[in-house]
């Protein structure tokens, strides 16, 4: 599918409603033609925003990578944290400037629809930094160093049509259909659904026309175009096309363009990728199977040499019972090359060849002697035949399993939704064994928007005995719980510094929010993150220091959160009790997702990234795994 110019205007008017304030957040490679930026916004859901080679648009869904993307690592220099500050296009060119600011810099990524395609990153001066593939040719050249310059403009842009553009229709002397898609830019699926709703034949020439129809084939060009441009959509989906509005008979409704778009491109990156995998994949299958032939055939070699030389020995005993005492002597030559051997001297040593392999021999010693040596020969051959049959069934295995590999790569869901979260998701958060919400900060910015944002009459607010701690909230608590307290008191200890440093035996205490004041007294400094506490603190011990990552049920998926033991077990499917030591957050991310994976196949699909976030700062090691009793 290509994207057209006016589908293109459109995305980039949507794209940047919906994008509007949301900075890059994270920036996945999905292949080598396609980027997903991770859009976050302090108070709106997260978005996520693909950049192809064949378009942009707004996606529902994540795709595992299938192979390196060379601009991945520049972009996630340069993008991130950065603001998305607007989209442009010009015209009804198939080219979009993704405008990103930060840190007092500005980049430019300049993704190309056409032809092959392209992906650039350009400085504020449009100064080319990096590049998916370098152009030289007659009317441009792009690379690295130079000034970005777009193609030549195409003629009439569409998206300003007036009558007097068709006019020269009247007089042309080709088909109607193909003089309306060259001047007007416009791809074939629109001109063929232009020709069909105005009912005319589009193998018309543009004079044999009347002036009725040319006034019908402009009305309806100028509503299509507005249509999709303005978003006034009746979308579809064909097998292999995404349709703004209703242009073809055989096609699927859809909810929205986006939507569809999504479907579409989606399928083509992952039957791609599936190609990609699968191709690897034969060749590792193709690679074993030619080593396997050769160790076969080395079987069959090694065999008919030992038989050979069996026979050869079992000749010389023949010779003894005929009368034959040298074997030199002519009758002794004769048989040996009845049976494929001869006398033969290299380098002065003396030797036996039984077809190409060379023996050593005493010509002078008995034949009875001679035969012994060529058996122990014959044996030794036997040997490399059971080291051989050894690699043969080493390989046959590696074989099994590669078939097998692909088998499962094939059936491989390489599509995972990525589910809505909830606006506490964005910060620490769990459900207490009273089903009370309980969020935390995650570093000095959240913190403050913890208390600064969600701070509500009714609610509680907790912050460790400790420089470093993070402020949690537990929400409508007016009956206030014995077990609520003591858990979010408990999850505000263990996600504060005393976890890094394995500090035991540390406080909390939980206040009113009348009680936190937001500003500092007259003179006074307050840290971001940071806030005033008077009154009364009331004051909850830890003991220890043990927190669960537990996957939950959410929504129409699931969800990980971490906190305290017992909460996290009433909750959960599945479990891994934690507590400070061991392996840093990546290696014990990495080993809590095996742990529940042998669990429940779902943990599968949760991403490294998603089990490191639920984890406290600092080293970690599980001390026990389970099924929870949502999971029972």
């Amino acid at each position: 599918m290509a994207l057209a110019g006016i589908e293109l205007r459109y995305l980039v008017d949507h794209i940047t409603e919906r994008a509007r304030d949301y900075y890059v957040s994270n920036i996945y490679g999905v292949d080598k033609n396609s980027v997903l930026f991770k859009l976050h916004h302090t108070q709106k859901e997260d978005l996520f925003m693909m950049i192809s080679t064949s378009g942009v648009w707004l996606t529902g869904v994540k795709i595992a990578q299938t192979e390196p993307n060379r601009l991945l690592k520049r972009l996630r220099g340069d993008l991130l944290r950065f603001r998305l500050k607007r989209i442009e296009q010009k015209g009804a060119e198939r080219i979009a400037y993704f405008v990103f600011e930060g840190f007092e810099k500005e980049f430019v990524v300049v993704a190309e629809f056409f032809g092959d395609g392209n992906i650039l990153v350009c400085n504020s001066e449009m100064k080319i930094l990096a590049l998916q593939h370098s152009i030289d040719v007659r009317h441009r050249k792009l690379g690295v160093g130079l000034a970005y310059s777009p193609p030549p403009a195409s003629g009439t842009d569409v998206l300003k049509l007036a009558e007097s553009d068709f006019a020269l229709l009247a007089s042309s002397d080709i088909p109607s259909a193909k003089w309306l898609g060259r001047n007007m830019g416009l791809p074939k699926k629109y001109v063929e659904g232009i020709f069909g709703i105005a009912q005319i034949d589009p193998g018309t020439v543009g004079r044999d026309l009347s002036g009725a129809q040319i006034a019908k084939i402009c009305e309806i060009t100028t509503k299509t175009i507005h249509d999709v441009v303005s978003g006034n959509h009746d979308a579809a989906v064909t097998e292999t096309d995404a349709l703004p509005v209703r242009l073809a008979e055989e096609c699927v409704p859809v909810p929205s363009f986006m939507e569809g778009l999504d479907r579409i491109f989606t399928k083509g990156i992952v039957e791609r990728g599936r190609s990609i995998r699968s191709g690897d994949s034969e060749k590792v299958i193709e690679e074993l199977q030619t080593r396997l032939d050769e160790q076969q055939r080395a079987i069959g070699t090694v065999k008919a040499k030992s038989d050979s030389i069996s026979r050869v020995a079992n000749s010389l005993y023949d010779m003894v019972s005929r009368g034959i005492t040298s074997i030199r002597d002519e009758p002794a030559l004769a048989i040996l090359a009845t049976n494929g051997a001869r006398l033969a001297t290299e380098k002065g040593v003396p030797l036996l060849l039984v077809h190409d392999e060379k023996i050593k021999i005493d010509p002078d010693s008995p034949l009875q002697s001679m035969a012994s040596v060529l058996f122990d020969a014959a044996k030794r051959q036997s040997g490399a035949t059971r080291s051989i049959e050894a690699a043969v069934a080493r390989t046959e295995k590696k074989l099994e399993e590669a078939r097998s590999k692909t088998d499962a790569q094939m059936r491989m869901e390489a599509v995972s939704h990525i589910r809505k979260k909830g606006w506490y998701e964005r910060y620490r958060w769990f459900y207490t064994s009273d089903s009370m919400l309980a969020i935390g900060g995650r570093d000095a910015p959240s913190n403050s928007a913890v208390v600064r944002k969600h701070m509500d009459e009714g609610d509680k607010i907790f912050h460790a005995d400790i420089f470093g701690s993070p402020f949690f909230i537990l929400k409508k608590a007016q009956d206030l719980p014995v077990s609520s307290v003591n858990e979010v008191a408990h999850a505000t200890v263990c996600f504060s510094r005393a976890w890094r440093e394995g500090m035991y035996g540390v406080s909390a205490y939980w206040v009113n929010p009348e009680q936190v004041k937001k500003s500092a007294p007259s003179g006074e400094f307050l840290p971001k993150g940071s806030f005033t506490i008077e009154g009364q603190r009331n004051f909850v011990k830890t003991e220890t220091l043990r927190l669960a990552v537990g996957m939950i049920p959410h929504g129409d998926g699931h969800a990980l959160t971490c906190g305290p033991p017992d909460p996290i077990r009433i909750k959960s499917i599945c479990y891994a009790v934690i507590e400070p030591g061991g392996s840093e957050m990546a290696d014990a991310a990495k080993k809590i997702k095996i742990e529940l994976s042998k669990l429940e196949d779902a943990a599968k699909e949760m991403s490294i990234d998603d089990f490191v976030r639920v984890l406290p700062a600092g080293k970690s090691q599980i001390k026990e795994t389970g099924r929870g009793d949502a999971g029972a």
